[in-house]
């Protein structure tokens, strides 16, 4: 049987000196898992019926971050996870990580403080590799291991195919 998975957009938002826009989710966010209490992620969520990929992320960018962009950004990573706990509802979650290349900007979007805590949306920063790379405190990153496919993309480019990423 194929499983129900939910699919889901992300921005790698990087400004001028290549500092990648993280949200904080908390708990019960379908990003965090049960044992954490919060995870740094991409901005982005949920296609919805009817929609293709690049018109959830443009939604989902002005939703969150006020970030309005015309142009295609490349498809640079995707994930597939395939558990019946991470996603409510689902058996799994796809997520398709695009590469937008902004100036720096304070994000404000058009949901309300209130909407985002309701999406368990909690604060926006903005982060360098290296703090990344060198985070040891509580808090997870979405993937697990988000320096090494970040340094590979800040060093090497955009990839000719999506990288596939694990959890």
């Amino acid at each position: 049987m194929t499983p129900h998975l939910r699919r889901s957009v992300r921005a790698i938002i990087l400004d001028e000196d290549d500092r990648i826009l993280l949200c904080r989710f908390v708990f019960p966010h379908p990003v965090v898992p049960q044992q954490a209490k919060v995870v740094w992620a991409a901005p982005g969520g949920g296609v919805e019926a009817g929609e293709d990929r690049l018109t959830a992320l443009r939604r989902e960018l002005r939703e969150e971050t006020g970030l309005a962009i015309t142009a295609d950004p490349p498809h640079v990573w995707h994930q597939e996870v395939v558990d019946a706990g991470h996603v409510p509802g689902f058996d799994g979650i796809i997520n398709d990580y695009f590469l937008v290349r902004a100036k720096h900007f304070q994000p404000r979007g058009e949901l309300t403080d209130d909407q985002l805590a309701a999406e368990n949306l909690a604060a926006f920063r903005w982060w360098q590799l290296s703090e990344i790379a060198g985070y040891r405190g509580p808090e997870l990153f979405s993937p697990r291991d988000l320096a090494t496919p970040l340094t590979a993309l800040l060093t090497a480019g955009t990839p000719d195919q999506p990288v596939q990423l694990g959890l």
